[in-house]
């Protein structure tokens, strides 16, 4: 493809050589640059891609895109741009022949409920006859091609790429999540989303490398109502007319409140030995009941969001119900059946926040009692041990203390931080190094009516011990655990 068709939706500067060149790829690591590629040299926070302007061209990069000057041999052509990041999405989706124009664009930002309700919105849209892609935290799924995911939205060129790849396997949607850190640093910048979701905002992701206050996360997740056709807000959420201020989308809203567009009415708590979940009406702009697996108000939350885009597709009510049903994300309140007396879950909630609003919905269900295992990742922040340790303790009836990925920490050092945490408490705990060990005690001290809750891995498979990822699936845990009970 010619450079200059690469560069038309760009303003920039052209320091030296042609822009008559034909470009033979795309690429923003100097690692993968291949003869004759175009390089973007993208400043981030540890890194800065113009270091390495030099080792692409040596590579064979004949065409580098800056935002300074860069000393390289006058055979290169370089263009220079205001935002280089900016530049490679748009640079991305010119050369994969901008796919989201085939494609009907789903993202959803929000804090909380990204996850789940991609997933509802999937198996509602597939049993309603459409082939829909995912780009999430846990994968990206492209037809029968399953991609584990680094980052919650990937980079600009791998979201191109991954639509090209949608079109070319006949998928007619996409729904993604979109991170704060994606809006802010233009990795879905070059289209425009189809619906735009926000679901709810509450502080997080701030801090060095991230936001640098809650106002600043804020802007960034509202950016996705300027970039969208339709826009669909959590009317419920104390900072909603925040979220909407400077949308240019047309809007509706769900929620609780009396003024959204489609509200939830009537919500009841379901619960049995090994099964608890919520069923509720849909009111306003579609009427049905719903019943669904997964238990906590936040349930309603995500299967409501995922009504309120699901009804602009052509689905029926009845498509809705059934998928609802069946809708479940692999490591988010995942429940394990493993005895017909208590409830066992897996979930993800890894900081205070999550875990705070975990234990918060299982004990609606009135459990005789919520036993917490969880540990913390090392090279992390110290406050989210001892912020986890006391929620924990105030909100859990046993706490579990074991291991999660101590990364180049020692475990036990992270084990006495959570301790500080549950010490301001009266909550009871145990700590038991070894996971496998941890979640065995768990199993083996289950009471009639428990919820017992494996917290903080989700759905990882892997346990990071000082550099090295070592295969750990805690669903293969749990059925070695009682495989070697029924043979002793």
């Amino acid at each position: 493809m010619k450079l200059i068709d690469l560069l038309a939706e760009l303003d920039y500067e052209c320091l030296q050589g042609s822009l008559e060149r034909e470009v033979a790829g795309v690429a923003f690591d100097s690692r993968k640059v291949v003869k004759d590629a175009l390089f973007v040299c993208m400043t981030g926070a540890v890194v800065d891609g113009h270091k390495f302007a030099r080792d692409a061209y040596v590579h064979g990069a004949s065409v580098l895109v800056v935002e300074r000057a860069v000393d390289v041999p006058l055979d290169v052509t370089v263009i220079k741009v205001k935002n280089s990041r900016y530049a490679l999405a748009l640079i991305s989706a010119a050369w994969f022949n901008n796919p989201s124009d085939h494609l009907t664009t789903i993202g959803i930002t929000g804090t909380k409920g990204k996850t789940t309700t991609t997933y509802m919105v999937r198996s509602i849209l597939e049993n309603a006859g459409y082939k829909v892609g995912l780009i999430g935290t846990i994968e990206t799924i492209i037809a029968d091609e399953v991609i584990p995911s680094e980052n919650t939205t990937p980079e600009s060129y791998l979201v191109q790429q991954y639509f090209k790849k949608m079109v070319d396997a006949g998928c007619n949607c996409v729904v993604m999540e979109v991170s704060s850190q994606a809006l802010k640093l233009d990795r879905v910048a070059g289209f425009v989303f189809d619906y735009g979701i926000f679901t709810n905002i509450e502080p997080d992701h701030i801090g060095p490398g991230e936001h640098k206050d809650f106002a600043e996360y804020l802007m960034c997740k509202s950016r996705l109502l300027s970039q969208c056709k339709v826009g669909i807000v959590n009317r419920d959420d104390e900072h909603f007319d925040k979220m909407i201020q400077g949308h240019t989308c047309r809007l509706e809203t769900y929620g609780f409140h009396k003024d959204a567009d489609l509200r939830a009415v009537n919500p009841h708590l379901v619960a049995k030995p090994g099964y608890l979940g919520i069923s509720y009406t849909v009111s306003g702009l579609m009427h049905f009941s719903v019943d669904i697996g997964v238990p906590g108000k936040f349930s309603i939350y995500n299967s409501l969001t995922a009504i309120a885009i699901c009804r602009h597709f052509n689905v029926s009510d009845q498509n809705i119900m059934d998928a609802l049903k069946r809708a479940r994300v692999k490591g988010r309140m995942e429940m394990v059946k493993v005895s017909d007396d208590f409830t066992l879950m897996i979930d993800y909630a890894h900081n205070a926040m999550s875990l705070e609003s975990l234990l918060s919905s299982l004990r609606e269900y009135s459990p005789h009692r919520i036993v917490c295992l969880f540990g913390c990742g090392g090279n992390r922040d110290r406050d989210r041990r001892f912020e986890m340790g006391e929620i924990s303790g105030n909100m859990a009836d046993l706490t579990i203390i074991t291991s999660d990925n101590p990364r180049k920490e020692d475990p036990q050092a992270i084990i006495e931080d959570i301790k500080t945490g549950i010490h301001k408490t009266k909550g009871e705990y145990v700590e038991i190094s070894d996971r496998k060990q941890a979640i065995a005690y768990a199993i083996h001290h289950g009471e009639p009516g428990d919820i017992i809750v494996l917290a903080g891995k989700g759905h990882e498979d892997y346990q990071i011990i000082g550099t090295q990822k070592h295969h750990m699936d805690e669903r293969e845990l749990i059925a070695d655990i009682l495989l070697e009970d029924k043979n002793n």
